[in-house]
């Protein structure tokens, strides 16, 4: 698979926005989580701010995550404490922020501190390029079978204009004849990288959508998007994501990385 490469480009523009709330199960208190002397979630911010962002604001239901970001600099909105998803709550930041529907936001996620600032740039150059598109996103190769079938891993299928056609915990796409032979001259297939670009005037309509039923079967919130018929835009890149933040196990990891970066 090709890479799609984007240069980003002095009339782009676009704010990140990153969801933060503290009910996380696997990891409590996670946003605040202790890493190199700042909470992780100002970690993030402070990554997102090496991009081409205009703005990097998190959106949070806690009073702890927003003292906290006052006092690194990092600008903050305060929003309800009953949204069900990410999706919902930065759907809400739109709205206090009075974002126009045309305006380009990336959605990172409060727990990916080491993310490639790249990857958010073209993520939103990707969405601004592509005026066909709600929404955008990235993926890049699965290297092993293991991988493939991990359903915790989620996988993407695309068509001939880097478009989604479907996301899928399942190992797709499935090569019938080759399931005991190496991948030696077979295309890679792709992971989902969970980083999302929108046009703020879709992501504001996006809680109101009906749950899509294959999200509901796949717990994959982005189903819903194309079970309704909007498009979504892949950027194919040849780096891993930066690690992803659940676990105790998880954040040790990332506090020994982030160490050696300093």
């Amino acid at each position: 698979m090709k890479s799609l490469v984007f240069e980003a480009t002095a009339s782009m523009r676009f704010t990140v926005l990153i969801p933060a709330r503290l009910a996380s199960t696997r990891l409590p208190n996670k946003p605040l989580a202790d890493l190199g002397g700042a909470p992780m979630v100002v970690r993030v911010a402070q990554r997102a701010l090496l991009s081409r962002a205009e703005k990097v604001i998190v959106a949070t239901d806690s009073p702890e995550v927003m003292d906290q970001c006052a006092h690194f600099n990092i600008q903050s909105v305060m929003t309800a404490a009953t949204h069900a998803s990410g999706s919902d709550r930065l759907a809400e930041a739109c709205d206090l922020l009075g974002l126009p529907d045309d305006a380009v936001v990336v959605n990172v996620q409060g727990d990916e501190p080491l993310i490639d600032v790249a990857l958010i740039d073209a993520v939103a150059q990707l969405l601004a390029d592509r005026p066909d598109c709600a929404m955008s996103t990235a993926a890049h190769a699965i290297e092993n079978r293991a991988d493939h079938t991990n359903p915790n891993i989620v996988k993407v299928v695309l068509d001939a204009r880097q478009t989604a056609l479907y996301f899928s915990r399942a190992p797709i796409p499935c090569a019938r004849d080759a399931a005991d032979q190496d991948w030696s001259g077979l295309p890679r297939p792709l992971r989902h990288v969970g980083i999302y670009g929108y046009r703020a005037g879709f992501l504001k309509a996006f809680p109101r959508l009906p749950p899509a039923p294959v999200e509901k079967l796949e717990c994959l919130e982005q189903l819903r998007a194309l079970w309704h018929g909007y498009k979504i835009a892949v950027h194919t890149t040849l780096s891993h994501p930066g690690i992803g933040v659940d676990t105790p196990e998880d954040l040790l990891a990332a506090r020994q990385l982030y160490q050696q970066l300093q």
